[in-house]
């Protein structure tokens, strides 16, 4: 990764090295020794990599010196100066001499980017830990969208099987309050017939000789709550009896076993219906 860097600002800077070198010969070589013009130029490519290698040193330390930064690039302008001199001044080639006029400035800039890379460089290992980090961080976050699209699968089997159920439950309601209602129906059109009691009467008869019941079917609507009734001394036979006769006696004409019943418990008196029902019929008898 570092010679990603280093390598062009290399190359750059031997370039324009080499450039300035063979620039200042050639402009110089016809007013002084050739000689003198070749130290004019290495002066210029040797002032030029002195501060580089300075500066390169400094920031191997994590130094920096503001004047070496400056003199670097005044170097860098002045070679970059000597190459459009010679290309304004060339009687040939002045175009393809302005364009590699910026090399020096180039290869300065491509120092500085190394620079700042080597500054911001992280090492291998904290580049596996950081790519690591990255990876759990995708992970968790895949996981995450797997679990979330997974609940709302869920919820939405969940609501669907609720609501197919609610509709059976509903479809079967329906039914059976069909059902009932025609049940109840039956049973209040035999209620209401003139032909019931007789019916029933002619029925019982054998069984029970010289008693006329009034047979009640039951009926269908809100039915009031009995109170609880609290334990007490159990009734002989004969007080059981003298109760029932004074509340089937209570209302003209006398009140029917059912109604006597209710007004028996809700009295708060205590027996089990076979002894209530024995009672009933020895007083009706």
């Amino acid at each position: 990764m570092k010679a990603k860097t280093v390598l062009p600002a290399v190359a750059m800077t031997a370039v324009s090295m080499v450039l300035t070198l063979a620039v200042v010969v050639m402009w110089l070589g016809g007013a002084v020794p050739w000689p003198v013009a070749l130290v004019v130029g290495l002066g210029i490519d040797g002032g030029w990599l002195a501060t580089l290698a300075y500066e390169r040193r400094l920031a191997a330390q994590g130094d920096h010196s503001g004047p070496v930064t400056a003199v670097g690039w005044s170097f860098g302008l002045l070679a970059t100066g000597v190459l459009i001199a010679h290309a304004l001044t060339a009687d040939h080639s002045r175009g393809a001499w302005l364009a590699v006029a910026w090399l020096p400035l180039a290869a300065k800039a491509l120092w500085l980017v190394h620079g700042l890379w080597e500054r911001t460089a992280l090492t291998p290992s904290a580049l596996g830990a950081i790519r690591g980090i990255q990876q759990e961080a995708r992970d968790e976050a895949a996981v995450a969208r797997a679990r979330l699209r997974a609940q709302a699968a869920t919820e939405e089997t969940r609501l669907t099987a609720v609501t197919a159920a609610g509709a059976r439950v509903a479809r079967v309601q329906a039914k059976t309050a069909a059902t009932l209602a025609g049940a109840w129906s039956t049973l209040e059109s035999a209620r209401q017939g003139e032909g019931t009691g007789r019916a029933l009467t002619s029925v019982t008869a054998r069984v029970t000789p010289d008693v006329t019941p009034a047979w009640e079917l039951p009926v269908w609507g809100p039915t009031d709550p009995v109170p609880a009734l609290e334990t007490g001394p159990a009734l002989t036979d004969a007080q059981l009896d003298e109760l029932v006769v004074e509340i089937r006696d209570s209302r003209t004409p006398p009140l029917s076993y059912r109604e006597m019943a209710t007004r028996f418990r809700t009295a708060g008196h205590s027996a089990s219906e076979v002894r209530l029902r024995a009672a009933w019929k020895r007083v009706v008898a």
